[in-house]
């Protein structure tokens, strides 16, 4: 159970330090949300309510070669089910950050 107190540890200090600065997160993800919204090959984003992406890819790309391009401009997501995908900010994804992965998203549109 030694583990379970490094778990704990990390959660009292992101309490501690961290809600303040969420809602920069939640903002961002927004942001992306909206980003998405307007992509070709997007199909459907659900709400936006935390830091939290899920969207759905339309028959313009299947969700394997959606994630490699993304890898080729190093932007990591995570596939959920087949056409979905989730993007997660947090506390390193940075302004700079989120222009870049917008730049990559409208270049896949081409």
């Amino acid at each position: 159970m030694r583990q379970a107190g490094f778990l704990a540890a990390a959660g009292i200090f992101a309490l501690e330090h961290n809600i303040s600065r969420l809602k920069e997160d939640n903002t961002r993800a927004k942001k992306l949300g909206g980003i998405l919204s307007g992509l070709s090959y997007v199909e459907k984003v659900l709400p936006v309510e935390t830091n939290i992406l899920i969207f759905t890819l339309n028959n313009r790309y299947k969700e394997e070669v959606f994630l490699a391009k993304l890898r080729d401009f190093n932007i990591h997501a995570l596939f959920l089910a087949p056409q979905t995908i989730r993007f997660v900010t947090h506390l390193d994804f940075t302004e700079e950050m989120l222009s870049d992965v917008e730049k990559a998203l409208k270049r896949m549109e081409a």
